[in-house]
């Protein structure tokens, strides 16, 4: 059964960071670009940072630009994304999500994709 597994969301106060985790099982990531996207309540689903499956090229929202670092572990069959100076307007349930597009923004600016997680809830609050 292919799936991906978001882990490491919480309750963090503004200013504070949190890593993210997309992990992969029933298939390899090695060929997939991938891509973590946030749904706020009541907002559309949004890309926030993608990473190509090829040479590792990165694409950032230009709200997060700065803030938050897309990698990833092939050996691991893992992506990280590594939150810094959250704000409160962070908040979301952030998805990853797989696909094979012909560009890493392709693969941010469209909500169309193979697959998905499930999901995990971030929270920017004092």
């Amino acid at each position: 059964q292919l799936q991906l597994v978001e882990s490491g969301g919480g309750l963090v106060q503004p200013g504070g960071s949190l890593r993210l985790s997309c992990a992969a099982s029933g298939f390899t990531l090695d060929y997939y670009a991938i891509g973590w996207f946030r749904q706020a309540p009541g907002k559309e689903r949004e890309g926030v940072s993608c990473i190509s499956s090829s040479d590792g090229s990165t694409y950032y929202a230009d709200s997060v630009k700065g803030r938050f670092t897309i990698s990833r572990d092939n050996a691991k069959n893992t992506v990280f994304l590594q939150m810094n100076s959250l704000k409160p307007e962070d908040t979301a349930v952030y998805y990853c999500a797989a696909d094979r597009p012909p560009t890493v923004q392709a693969m941010c600016v469209s909500i169309i994709r193979d697959y998905w997680g499930q999901g995990t809830q971030v929270t920017v609050s004092s």
